[in-house]
C-alpha cells in the first residue's frame, strides 16, 4: 500500500484559551492510503500532553519513516500493521493517522459505514458540548452566544483552571450560566489547572451549580492524589492527560468516575475500541475529545459516538477553513452518515 502524507492549516474563529495557552490555528497532516484502487483517509493533530510534544514536524517525519516500512503490507495485515508502527515506536498522533486511514479503506472496501459495519445505534447518540474557554465573563457570555449561531447548544464545557484563580472560574462559570439555554447541561474541564485544595472546594461549589462532571482536575502525573479527590467529591471526576491508552485505564479505575478517549492520544480507532471495553469491564464512565480537529479526525471520533456517554467533538465546528464534510449535526448531536467508511469527503470549497 502507498502512503502519501500532506499538512494542511486551519484557523480558529474564536482562539481558545485553556490553562495551558490560547490556540488561534493548527498544522495538522492528512494522509492518503492507496491500495487496490481504493483510499483510505487519516489525519494526525499535533498537541503538547505529555512528556514530548507531538509537533507537525515530528509527525511528518514519523509518518515519511512508516510509508516505507509499511509499503509491502495491505489494509487487511491490520495485526502486522500495528506491529510494525508500534516496533517504529511512532508517536500516537502519527498511529492515528495510519489507522484511521486503514479503517476508513477497509469500510470503503466492504461498502459500509464504520458505525454500522461496528454494530453502532446512531440513536444512541448524546450531544456534543460546545467548549467555552477561559476568558472574562463578559467575553465568555459573547461566545456562547457565538456557538448557539452554529447549533443548537445542549450541552456546554466550560474550561476552567484560570491562572487568576478559582474565584475567577467561579465568575465566569456563573456569566455563562446566566447566558445559557435553560435545558443546557454543563461540564467543567480545568486541564489539571488546580491544586488538590481548590479542586476539593470547586467539587462542591460545583456540584450546587449542578454541573454534571469535572474533567482533569489535578495535573498529569499528581493521580496518586486522585484518590483523595475521589473520595471527598461529590461530582464525577473524569481524567483525560492522564489517560492515553488501555493500559493507563485499571491503575485509574478506583480513583476516577470515566475517562476522555481522544484518537490521537490513544493512536487511533482500533485502540479507542478497546479503551471502550476496558473502561466498561472497569466499572467506568467514557466521553471522546479532541484537540484541533478537523472535520476528518471527528466524524472518525463520531463512528464510535453510539458508546459514549458524553462527547465532546467540537473543534471542527470552530474551524474557518476545514478542507472536509462528514459527520453532520442534527439538534446538537454530531451523527455519522451512511457514506462508507470514515465517511468524509473534500468540502466543495476545497475541491
Amino acid at each position: 500500500m502507498k502512503i502519501h502524507v500532506h499538512p494542511f492549516t486551519v484557523h480558529k474563529r474564536f482562539p481558545l484559551t485553556i490553562s495551558r495557552g490560547t490556540s488561534t490555528k493548527s498544522t495538522n497532516l492528512w494522509l492518503i492510503l492507496e491500495h487496490d484502487g481504493l483510499e483510505g483517509w487519516g489525519e494526525a493533530s499535533p498537541f503538547s500532553v505529555g512528556q514530548e510534544p507531538q509537533t507537525v514536524e515530528l509527525l511528518m517525519d514519523a509518518l515519511r519513516q512508516s510509508a516505507t516500512a509499511l509499503e509491502a503490507l495491505s489494509p487487511f495485515d491490520q495485526q502486522q500493521i500495528e506491529h510494525t508502527v508500534h516496533t517504529l515506536k511512532l508517536p500516537s498522533a502519527a498511529r492515528t493517522a495510519i489507522d484511521l486511514a486503514v479503517q476508513d479503506w477497509l469500510g470503503k472496501r466492504v461498502d459500509l459505514p464504520l458505525w454500522k459495519l461496528w454494530g453502532g445505534d446512531r440513536s444512541r447518540i448524546v450531544p456534543t458540548s460546545v467548549t467555552i474557554g477561559i476568558n472574562t465573563p463578559a467575553a465568555a457570555q459573547q461566545r456562547l452566544r457565538d456557538w448557539q449561531q452554529v447549533l443548537s447548544v445542549r450541552a456546554i464545557k466550560v474550561k476552567l483552571g484560570s491562572p487568576a484563580g478559582i474565584e475567577a472560574d467561579q465568575a465566569m462559570l456563573t456569566a455563562i450560566q446566566a447566558e445559557a439555554p435553560s435545558d443546557a447541561t454543563f461540564s467543567v474541564d480545568a486541564n489539571g489547572g488546580w491544586s488538590l485544595a481548590d479542586a476539593i472546594r470547586m467539587s462542591h461549589w460545583l456540584a450546587a451549580q449542578n454541573v454534571t462532571y469535572i474533567e482533569q482536575p489535578l495535573p498529569q502525573g499528581q493521580e496518586a492524589d486522585l484518590l483523595q479527590l475521589y473520595q471527598r467529591s461529590p461530582l464525577p471526576i473524569f481524567v483525560d492527560e492522564s489517560c492515553f491508552t488501555s493500559r493507563d485505564i485499571p491503575q485509574l479505575a478506583d480513583r476516577v468516575h470515566g475517562i476522555n478517549i481522544k484518537l490521537m492520544k490513544s493512536g487511533g480507532l482500533t485502540e479507542a475500541r478497546r479503551m471502550i471495553s476496558t473502561a466498561k469491564a472497569c466499572g467506568l464512565q467514557i466521553m471522546y475529545g479532541c484537540y484541533s480537529d478537523s472535520t476528518l479526525a471527528n466524524t472518525a471520533a463520531a463512528q464510535l459516538a453510539p458508546f459514549a456517554d458524553y462527547l465532546d467533538l467540537d473543534s471542527h465546528l470552530n474551524l474557518t477553513d476545514d478542507p472536509f464534510e462528514g459527520a453532520i449535526v442534527q439538534n446538537g448531536c454530531l451523527l455519522p452518515n451512511d457514506l462508507p467508511g470514515l465517511g468524509v469527503q473534500q468540502s466543495v470549497q476545497q475541491k
